[in-house]
């Protein structure tokens, strides 16, 4: 079997768990296999960190519609016929 080369640059792979059961023996197998370098582990979390790129978005947004440049649809169904008519 032919080997595939990768970039120079190391790979990195996530794997989500949902059975925490599961996680030392995955660690285990990662590891015997051939160009694993390391294994390692992290929770994940939501990220509520507002972004500088995204208080932009939001100052931009709160501008519009402080000057009425904004589409405001009261009702699903009102919201329903303003897209069926774009």
């Amino acid at each position: 079997m032919a080997s595939a080369t990768l970039n120079s640059k190391p790979v990195q792979m996530i794997v989500t768990l949902e059975d925490n059961a599961l996680i030392a023996d995955i660690k285990k197998a990662l590891k015997l296999l051939r160009g694993v370098a390391s294994v390692r582990m992290a929770n994940l979390k939501d990220d509520e960190t507002i972004t500088p790129a995204m208080h932009r978005s939001i100052n931009k947004a709160r501008r519009e519609y402080a000057n009425g440049e904004t589409i405001s649809c009261s009702t699903p169904e009102k919201m329903q016929r303003y897209f069926d008519n774009l």
